[in-house]
């Protein structure tokens, strides 16, 4: 793999994938930190002579209903702020760019080519090979979407010459602690609402680290498997699923931890309770971590929220885990997602080692040292070693 740090790139047309799948609340980009952490290469090949073309994906495009909801539009009024640049409406029209006078342009949503049938989530090569006809150079800046290998994160790399640009530079140098883990012990504190697309990546982060907390909404399945009352809180109903979260729980026994405060909505009401306590009429919401679980830990990786962190009846776990993690003599690191936004909201963003950009790419990274697209790049970019 090769970095654009180390490439001179110049008078050249440039496919920059970027991961501008910004959190968007009543209209407006709540959290910008995606954007601007591409900001660094963007300006680099602006500065050197280069016409940019931008890529990314954003929400979930599954049918011709999902495009009204998730266009880059917002994202591109957002850029106008800093930059002279155009917005290419369909992902499959790009012929403007060779007529435009502009130096820098936004191409609407790459997964609008989901629809009707997958093609940038199935890595369809054509459509890969047709975005490449525009420029001489692809960059991938897209850390947070490095672990799914698509058209646009990966494909383009079989039919150009293919550099990791900053903030993934960033990102692989400032995670390798994480990686290599040579300061034990190391705790992984695992949140977020499901549990279903996580089982692998649990197991695999068992056999890294030397304790994991689950908190969050995953922590329903493990303490339902485990024979508590969960009322109606959201569970996962798949039973291979809690086959293996029971395994987990077996296998692991002196690994997996969870705290035993709890604050459910009951009848509209909202009570602080152990687990013990909880009704069938009751809600989960929120997960207070006992401090005791992270003393002598010498390295931290949180990734996933306590609760419903954005409504402030719920927040009091994510907020009072990010507070006490800011005090630890711990090396902290955060990964991305609700984690990040979090950070950001509670005012904890100069608090700890690394805030990742990734989410879900970040724990795939850290459980496994692993991401799907660059595997697929360092075997088939035009330019592999």
């Amino acid at each position: 793999m090769e970095y654009l740090s180390n490439k001179e790139i110049k008078n050249k047309r440039v496919i920059l994938r970027c991961d501008f799948n910004v959190p968007v609340s009543d209209g407006n980009i709540s959290d910008d930190s995606k954007i601007t952490k591409s900001f660094k290469t963007i300006n680099y090949l602006l500065e050197n002579g280069n016409i940019v073309i931008l890529l990314s994906h954003f929400g979930r495009v599954k049918s011709e209903d999902d495009k009204e909801k998730n266009s880059l539009k917002i994202v591109y009024e957002y850029l106008k702020k800093y930059y002279d640049i155009e917005f290419i409406s369909d992902p499959l029209e790009l012929e403007e760019i060779n007529r435009s006078s502009k130096k820098i342009f936004l191409v609407e949503n790459t997964r609008f080519t989901d629809v009707p049938e997958k093609r940038e989530s199935a890595n369809d090569l054509e459509l890969a090979k047709y975005w490449s006809s525009f420029a001489d150079i692809f960059v991938i800046d897209a850390f947070a979407s490095l672990h799914r290998a698509h058209a646009s994160t990966a494909g383009i790399s079989k039919y150009l010459p293919t550099y990791l640009g900053f903030l993934v530079e960033s990102e692989i140098n400032n995670l390798e602690p994480l990686i290599t883990i040579t300061n034990h012990p190391f705790g992984v504190i695992m949140g977020g609402a499901k549990v279903d697309d996580k089982i692998k990546i649990i197991e695999n982060i068992l056999n890294r680290c030397d304790k994991l907390i689950i908190t969050g909404g995953i922590l329903n399945t493990f303490l339902k498997v485990k024979g508590y009352n969960i009322g109606k809180s959201l569970v996962s109903s798949d039973e291979e699923v809690l086959e293996c979260v029971k395994n987990l729980l077996i296998n692991n026994e002196d690994k997996i931890f969870f705290s035993n405060n709890f604050i459910v909505k009951r009848n509209d009401k909202d009570l602080n309770i152990k687990i013990e306590e909880v009704e069938d009429e009751d809600v989960i919401l929120d997960n207070i971590i006992n401090s005791e679980l992270l003393n002598n830990l010498n390295m931290v990786f949180f990734n996933g929220t306590c609760g419903k962190y954005e409504d402030e009846n719920y927040s009091t776990g994510t907020k009072g885990l990010l507070e006490y993690l800011s005090k630890s003599d711990a090396s902290v690191y955060i990964g991305g997602g609700d984690t990040l936004s979090a950070v950001h909201k509670f005012g904890y963003d100069n608090s700890f080692a690394y805030l990742s950009s990734g989410g879900g790419a970040t724990l795939e990274y850290v459980s496994s040292g692993k991401l799907k697209a660059l595997e697929y790049i360092s075997l088939n970019s035009v330019n592999k070693e």
